[in-house]
């Protein structure tokens, strides 16, 4: 175990705005906005406000998916909300999400306008606006949103949990490190079980329960989160692997995964999207090759 001191909480916690890694400056113990900035409004009535992480990434891919099944009301404006510079802290933004959390949503095309947010309600949100991607067989969307509530409350362990203590912390520690890398691999194999029988997470339909997994567990098991593919010897989650990829190769994820991404090979990012026309030439034949 680790050599360092015992930590003796004190009876009234106080915040220390020095510690908590690499993401100390985006956390604090209030909520509200810490200064004034509207945001952008774009031509569609769909306006996103967002960054490409897992959780952003849900709905970019979600929003491709319903475009390429042709619903064109699933046009969007995709604004850049960089957390690490506070932007999710402005005002407009606070507006949307009292939570200051990506991503966040706003519909015009209701009246008044419909806030949403939280990244599960932002799926069912468009699930149920366009009839898409969410079973309508009463003995079958049980399961699928099961699913869907799963990962939302899964998910805190693995990114919040294991990635925070694993990649950011400001030092490596056993016990947490240790804790949660057990409870994130306790999650992939409850999903490689799940897999082994079926395609796609509830059946062999593809929905918001496949699009709001596969950005958390499916890029860990592909090694595109945390660095930590070896570490969690992932290649041990064979049916989860196979499901991965196979949703890796469709066109719309390799489209929403590059919205509103900032870090990464430059050709994956796309900071800001507003018409399919900003996926250029070059990124639209690789997408579809």
């Amino acid at each position: 175990m680790s050599d360092l001191p015992e930590y003796i909480p004190p009876k009234v916690w106080q915040w220390n705005t020095e510690n908590g890694g690499t993401w100390a400056s985006t956390n604090r113990p209030i909520a509200g906005a810490t200064h004034d900035k509207e945001l952008p409004v774009g031509k569609h009535p769909l306006q996103l406000h967002s960054l490409a992480t897992p959780n952003g990434v849900k709905v970019t891919v979600m929003l491709e998916e319903l475009l390429a099944l042709g619903h064109e009301g699933a046009e969007y404006d995709a604004y850049l909300i960089k957390i690490g510079d506070g932007d999710q802290f402005g005002s407009g933004f606070v507006d949307i999400n009292p939570n200051s959390k990506i991503p966040a949503m706003m519909d015009h095309s209701t009246n008044p306008p419909t806030r949403i947010f939280e990244s599960g309600a932002i799926l069912l949100y468009l699930a149920e606006k366009f009839d898409a991607f969410l079973p309508a067989d009463p003995g079958k969307r049980p399961e699928c949103l099961s699913w869907l509530f799963w990962q939302m409350g899964s998910a805190p362990y693995l990114g919040g949990g294991f990635g925070h203590f694993y990649s950011y912390a400001p030092f490596k520690m056993e016990y947490p490190i240790d804790r949660f890398a057990m409870e994130s691999k306790r999650q992939l194999d409850v999903l490689d079980r799940q897999l082994a029988d079926h395609a796609f997470v509830c059946g062999d339909e593809y929905t918001i329960a496949d699009i709001a997994i596969w950005p958390w567990y499916g890029n860990l098991v592909l090694g595109r989160l945390y660095g930590a593919a070896e570490f969690l010897d992932v290649g041990t989650y064979k049916h989860v692997t196979r499901w991965a990829n196979e949703i890796a190769e469709r066109p719309a994820v390799k489209r929403g995964r590059m919205v509103n991404r900032t870090f990464g090979e430059p050709s994956e990012q796309l900071h800001e999207r507003h018409d399919a026309s900003d996926f250029d030439t070059k990124t639209q034949d690789k997408l579809v090759s």
